[in-house]
């Protein structure tokens, strides 16, 4: 045991090995003095070392803003092998980042067991007459906060749909069965619904429904030539895409309460 002064000037007892001793017990003095301070400065056996730099951890990334998927009726309970469209194999886009909300602009006094029956005559009408491929539609809501499965190719898939002129990529569509214009009331259970599919489904893409996103505008027909880099509203009416009155005064005004709602469903 030999003692030593440390970087402070105060005297520490450091414990060096009895045949390092003997080796240095044969130098001159001066040179063993030097041989002792290194070898209790560079041992770690002899001198316990203390970093003036304590290890750090890697910063923990936030949690995932994800929303529990919220039930929702297939569309075969809709629509039977007797009203069926042939039609091609759906298409499909990266990720879904916007959802864009609308009427059906259908009559509202309906009983929540005839939805079915109502999304089937949806589903003739845009098939029919209007030559459409599917429903345009990725999602409908009843006015009892029933959600139904609407486009073809996998509720949790980014399928493309056919709900706003311009903007049917990387989007998807929900639709209120009903009119909802100026002074009519929207039923709490159907906003809910739509707030639940819409945090669901981007959170899936990890956006914030009360957020801004960046799409590209397909179709010259939509408020933004074709080609145009547009920011709109993650969750949006279809009137922020397309020149119209849907989705109705009334649900256009709730629309800041569904993206708070939905946010709130992610955690945030």
């Amino acid at each position: 045991m030999r003692a030593t002064r440390g970087p402070d000037g105060q005297r520490r007892r450091v414990r060096v090995p009895g045949a390092v001793l003997l080796a240095v017990g044969c130098l001159p003095g001066i040179t063993a003095l030097i041989a002792v301070l290194v070898l209790a400065r560079g041992s770690g056996s002899i001198v316990a070392h203390h970093s003036e730099h304590p290890a750090t951890t890697a910063p923990v990334p936030p949690p995932p803003h994800h929303a529990p998927r919220p039930v929702i009726v297939p569309r075969s309970v809709w629509l039977d092998a007797t009203a069926r469209h042939e039609q091609p194999a759906p298409r499909y886009d990266d990720k879904v980042v916007a959802v864009f909300v609308h009427h059906t602009d259908s009559p509202n006094g309906y009983d929540c067991a005839d939805a079915p029956r109502i999304i089937r005559a949806l589903y003739a009408g845009q098939t029919g007459s209007r030559h459409w491929d599917d429903i345009g539609y990725s999602f409908l809501v009843d006015r009892c906060g029933t959600v139904y499965e609407g486009r073809a190719g996998g509720v949790d898939r980014p399928v493309t749909g056919a709900h706003t002129q311009g903007f049917n990529h990387r989007t998807a569509g929900i639709a209120a069965l009903g009119t909802f214009t100026a002074g009519v009331p929207v039923p709490r259970a159907m906003t809910d619904a739509i707030a639940a599919v819409a945090a669901w489904k981007l959170g899936l893409a990890g956006i914030d429904p009360r957020s801004h996103v960046r799409l590209v505008s397909s179709n010259g027909l939509s408020r933004y030539k074709a080609g145009t880099a547009a920011s709109l509203p993650a969750l949006a009416g279809h009137n922020d895409g397309y020149q119209t009155s849907c989705p109705g005064a009334a649900l256009s005004a709730r629309l800041p309460e569904i993206r708070n709602a939905a946010a709130r469903l992610q955690g945030r």
